[in-house]
């Protein structure tokens, strides 16, 4: 049983882990074998928008891209808001064509992102990824059926270890997204704070996996 990265800007090629590695439509690797795709509200460009929308679109029908993301909102970039607003629900319209999870970035817009997917109509899983809130924001988004994916800010922020915990099995997520700490170590500490081991947590993730992303055999 492999580990799962929800989340990661880096492609390790470790036959240990199963990566999804998060792609964007303008610097796109063939390379890469497990990925997901999307528009981020930081790299809307109006210049290329078009363009960037079709590759999302055509990358979604392929077996090799799992989910589309990260995309989302982003009240706290001088990205217009509106426009932010515009561009997600266009990829979200993707999904009607092929369904596929949805990993999520998220800044000060969870009532507006809690919006938009119930506007979409969609049945597709919903995945927040880098969660760093607090439990009310937590319960708000399981309230919605959405899943939270954690990483760095459970070694930044101290109290989340606690929110963590009361997080039920079946929501949770693992990631490593940009940062120096390894897989293995974000494993380490998420099962520290569910107070299991390691092996039990992977199987908790790996089963999650198994069920969002439509894996079972």
């Amino acid at each position: 049983m492999k580990f799962i990265n929800l989340h990661t800007h880096f492609y390790t090629n470790s036959d240990l882990i199963l990566e999804i590695v998060n792609q964007y439509p303008n610097e796109f690797s063939e390379e890469i074998p497990l990925y997901s795709i999307g528009i981020h509200p930081w790299h809307i460009d109006d210049n290329r928008l078009s363009d960037d929308l079709k590759i999302v679109k055509e990358k979604l029908s392929l077996k090799e891209c799992i989910a589309l993301g990260e995309c989302g909102l982003d009240k706290r970039i001088d990205k217009i808001y509106s426009t932010q607003i515009d561009v997600f629900e266009a990829q979200l319209d993707l999904l009607h064509q092929v369904s596929k999870p949805v990993i999520l970035h998220c800044v000060a817009s969870f009532d507006e992102v809690i919006s938009c997917k119930k506007n979409s109509g969609l049945t597709s899983p919903f995945i927040i990824h880098g969660f760093s809130k607090n439990v009310q924001i937590a319960k708000q988004l399981l309230n919605q059926d959405f899943h939270l994916s954690f990483g760095k800010y459970l070694f930044r922020n101290p109290e989340l270890g606690d929110v963590f915990k009361q997080i039920p099995n079946e929501k949770i997520f693992l990631e490593t997204d940009t940062i120096v700490e390894s897989l293995e170590e974000v494993y380490t500490f998420a099962a520290k704070c569910k107070n299991i081991s390691v092996e039990e947590m992977k199987e908790i993730v790996w089963n999650n996996y198994q069920t969002v992303f439509n894996k079972k055999n």
